[in-house]
């Protein structure tokens, strides 16, 4: 459910393919997100599901997996 939103915001940002955009993506590694890129995702994420995402929680976020589950654990609580 929230994979495609935040694939999209992803995709977007980084000018990427959103087909090639998996759960397991690596932003860093795979998709060559730099930290601002990563700022700015999940500035969308905060923005789309009015969520706030301490520092402490983004700086763990390596995979497109990892935000996925962090929004669905803090939206389904």
């Amino acid at each position: 459910m929230y994979f495609e939103t935040i694939r999209a915001f992803i995709a977007e940002q980084l000018g990427a393919n959103e087909e090639l955009i998996e759960m397991d993506t690596d932003l860093m590694k795979d998709l060559d997100a730099d930290s601002l890129d990563a700022v700015e995702i999940i500035m969308a994420v905060e923005e789309q599901y009015d969520m706030e995402i301490p520092d402490h929680d983004a700086e763990k976020f390596r995979t497109v997996r990892d935000i996925v589950q962090y929004v669905e654990a803090r939206k389904n609580q």
